[in-house]
């Protein structure tokens, strides 16, 4: 098999194809030909809500569980047939972090280095001191926060080609959120694809390129966040001193009324803003607010939908 450098900006450092899981015990797909691809450089967010399907599409590419059809590969390697040598390219954060409760942080760390050694010798170092991880104590005596850098350790310290990370800022304080997303942003310079399952959608917002939502083990909607900004730069809301005038805006060509009550509305819009501005110069206008991106509107309404 050959690997596929992430150098190569034209590489995919993560391709799934049609990926589906059928978990014995049920009826429906837990994934339903799940499709998408990651460029090196990407940092790209999963979405979904509770059983959409998030981690059992981790699990699989991991070869943790396999698939029911499909395919999918990591550097060009196929995930069930070269699972080992996949994961000499992958960094992988659990959601729910399980370490070896009676070993102390050190023995954890240099156990895993023994299995995966690091590229860069002082690599595990700096990230021990900028993560302030407490080395000393048996595992089990952690703080959650604790465990969470040291998992956040183990699957950077190699500087792997590929991380894959479910929740990765969980019980982090603001100070150690701000050095994942220094460790994020240096990955991604290196040219590493970041897959990142989240419900922290400024989390989400701040680092990733591009975002898929999963709904029901189907990808519904990608997009990309320069899109999603593009869309909320044409969304504006309003405040009335009088009546909304609804109506009004609903007549006019390329805008749309999403939202309304008697003095407030939201409209998105295409094209020129003088046809707007023209009705709302005949009204009281005491605000104007030009929509920011919002990931977790977005995320509703696509619920809220259905995922349709």
């Amino acid at each position: 098999m050959i690997y596929l450098s992430v150098m190569d900006a034209e590489a995919t450092a993560i391709k799934i194809n049609n990926l589906s899981k059928r978990y014995a015990s049920s009826e429906h797909l837990a994934l339903n030909k799940l499709s998408l691809a990651v460029k090196p450089g990407e940092v790209y967010g999963f979405l979904g809500a509770n059983g959409a399907g998030k981690s059992t599409t981790i699990r699989t590419l991991l070869n943790f569980i396999q698939p029911t059809s499909g395919s999918a590969t990591i550097c060009g390697l196929d995930i069930v047939k070269d699972s080992v040598a996949v994961k000499k390219h992958v960094g992988y954060l659990a959601g729910e972090v399980a370490l070896y409760p009676k070993m102390t942080g050190r023995q954890f760390l240099n156990y895993m280095s023994d299995l995966q050694p690091a590229s860069n010798a002082n690599n595990l170092n700096k990230l021990v001191k900028r993560l302030t991880a407490n080395l000393s104590r048996p595992i089990h005596e952690l703080s959650k926060g604790n465990r969470q850098k040291l998992g956040l350790i183990q699957a950077f310290m190699h500087q792997p080609d590929v991380l894959i990370l479910d929740e990765p800022t969980s019980g982090l304080d603001p100070l150690m959120q701000e050095q994942f997303f220094e460790m994020v942003n240096e990955a991604k310079s290196r040219g590493a694809a970041i897959f990142v399952s989240s419900h922290n959608f400024a989390e989400v917002q701040r680092m990733c390129d591009r975002v898929g939502f999963l709904h029901a083990g189907e990808l519904v909607v990608e997009k990309t966040l320069e899109d999603l900004a593009t869309k909320a730069a044409h969304t504006l809301k309003l405040t009335f001193a009088d009546t909304a005038p609804v109506a009004e805006l609903k007549r006019l060509p390329r805008v749309k009324v999403t939202s309304h009550d008697a003095h407030h509305l939201s409209v998105s819009l295409e094209g020129e803003l003088t046809p707007l501005f023209k009705v709302l110069a005949r009204h009281h206008v005491t605000r104007l607010e030009q929509q920011e991106v919002n990931l977790e509107e977005e995320f509703l309404h696509l619920y809220q939908k259905g995922g349709q």
